[in-house]
């Protein structure tokens, strides 16, 4: 019969070793898991028994079509099984300050040319760098916004390439633009 040592469950020889008991990551005690273990082995084969073989052969797929057509795909291909990958065009970039730095957190955002919304949104890395996928054939125009720097926009064409390295340098405002009293 297992000790039970400041509401700790031992194994029956723990209070011999001199030892705090050890656990697993779940908190649980070691004695618990082959316990787990051994009923997990018997309950698939306990369910295996209880099923009766079957001796009839397997009934053919139904076809939905009219019985002089052939079934258009077979039952081992799906159009849910095989999903091709979207394809996309990438945008990189770096966004650098006047003094050639990497600017970290300015926001860029990008949108198809001639619309008002903008469909994605990201911001720059400690590094600088900031990395978008869009889908490819249209052409879009990528904005930069930072506080006391002016915005700065810049025409991407995704029809021909993969993917559109860009570096953008951005211009501190003026002082007279920002409405500050010198």
């Amino acid at each position: 019969m297992p000790a039970l040592a400041r509401g700790i469950l031992l194994h029956p020889w723990a209070h011999r070793r001199k030892r705090k008991p050890v656990r697993n990551n779940c908190g649980r005690m070691r004695i618990f898991t082959p316990v787990l273990l051994l009923t997990l082995l018997y309950i698939p084969n306990s369910a295996c028994a209880q099923q009766a073989p079957s001796s009839a052969p397997a009934a053919a797929p139904v076809s939905s079509a009219p019985q002089g057509q052939p079934a258009s795909t077979s039952p081992g291909s799906s159009s849910k099984s095989k999903k091709k990958p979207i394809p996309s065009f990438l945008i990189i970039g770096t966004v650098f300050d006047e003094k050639a730095l990497s600017l970290p957190g300015v926001q860029v955002r990008i949108r198809h040319t001639g619309e008002k919304k903008f469909r994605w949104e990201t911001y720059t890395n400690s590094r600088g760098e900031f990395a978008v996928r869009v889908p490819p054939g249209y052409n879009y125009e990528l904005v930069t916004h930072l506080k006391n720097y002016l915005d700065q926009s810049q025409s991407v064409d995704s029809k021909v390439e993969v993917q559109r390295r860009l570096s953008i340098k951005l211009q501190p405002r003026i002082q007279s633009e920002t409405g500050a009293k010198p």
